[in-house]
């Protein structure tokens, strides 16, 4: 298999905007011609726009857009200028008096990372827009892993930065990528080694503290609410899907997860995965469901590691260098 670029995919257009000062901002993928879309929600606490359109027996086949941001609920409001911007450039579902953009997101919990009140709105929807006209895309504390953490079971002291990520391969004809933003309650896997690389930790010795199994210890005390959490991401294929397959590849994408995040999918998470068909080259479902799963795993990895530290959070680097002084 051949790595490449998620932003290389055909049919795509990716850009970021945020706000650093406040560790907040928003991610979009346009599909200008469309793109056939499922969506696998497994938190028990999501923050949605549009998923029920995504349920098979509804109407409307593709999609022109899928937002992912912070800000909480809040957040939502940034479609609002993704619809705006992509009704401003003719984009959108045909309903005769005028087009409709149909644009799908889903937002991620950072209100305790920077400063509560500033959260992603239509003005920032709008520049992440811009901003995938100009291919300004990065990945790490940026869009909407700007104020992404990871490691929060035990407080924000032993927390630390998560963040935005990509990976992509081709297969023969075949394209599978995923952009992920990293923002979970637990800690971060190496899923080839099984060793622990962000999350809660103590400084003095360094030490993984172990998420998971602090939260299993904990469960007799019901007053220790998992909040503040929910990793979002987006599948992306060439693969001619229809939307009950997008679905299908959405909820084994769903794998990755599993395999680098301990704990996830957890009650007061809103993890939520879209995937979209944007090609024609044929494809065996399952396969691209196994693709999606390794090349989310790889994206949440990325994530991490690309992230820098951000509203008093370290970075991935940051901890690794504390821990080769212990």
């Amino acid at each position: 298999m051949e790595e490449m670029r998620i932003s290389d995919i055909p049919g795509i257009q990716i850009g970021n905007a945020q706000d650093f000062a406040a560790a907040t901002g928003c991610t979009v993928v346009i599909c200008e011609k469309g793109a056939v879309a499922g969506v696998d929600v497994r938190g028990g606490a999501p923050g949605t726009r549009e998923t029920d359109l995504l349920r098979p027996e509804n109407l409307v086949e593709r999609v022109h857009a899928v937002m992912l941001a912070g800000g909480s609920a809040f957040g939502l409001d940034a479609a609002a200028g993704v619809m705006q911007f992509l009704e401003e450039n003719g984009i959108g579902f045909d309903v005769g008096v005028a087009r409709v953009p149909i644009v799908v997101g889903c937002v991620l919990f950072d209100l305790d990372c920077g400063d509560h009140r500033v959260r992603p709105d239509k003005a920032m929807g709008y520049k992440s827009c811009q901003a995938a006209l100009s291919a300004d895309f990065s990945e790490g504390s940026a869009g909407a892993g700007t104020g992404a953490t990871v490691g929060k079971l035990l407080g924000r002291l032993h927390a630390m930065k998560g963040g935005l990520g990509t990976y992509c391969v081709r297969s023969d004809d075949l394209i599978v990528g995923a952009l992920v933003a990293v923002n979970a309650v637990g800690d971060i896997v190496d899923p080839t080694s099984g060793s622990i690389i962000a999350g809660a930790y103590q400084e003095d010795p360094f030490l993984f503290l172990n998420s998971e199994q602090s939260l299993i210890a904990q469960q007799a005390d019901p007053t220790k609410l998992l909040s503040k959490n929910t990793t979002i991401g987006i599948i992306v294929t060439n693969a001619k899907l229809s939307k009950p397959q997008a679905t299908k590849v959405a909820s084994m994408s769903h794998n990755g997860f599993a395999r680098a995040i301990r704990p996830s999918h957890t009650l007061l998470d809103g993890d939520t995965i879209f995937a979209l068909s944007v090609g024609e080259v044929a494809a065996d479902i399952s396969a691209v469901g196994a693709l999606a799963a390794q090349v989310m795993t790889q994206a949440i990895i990325r994530g991490i590691t690309s992230a820098t530290p951000l509203a008093g959070y370290k970075s991935y680097e940051d901890v690794r260098l504390m821990s080769y002084r212990s």
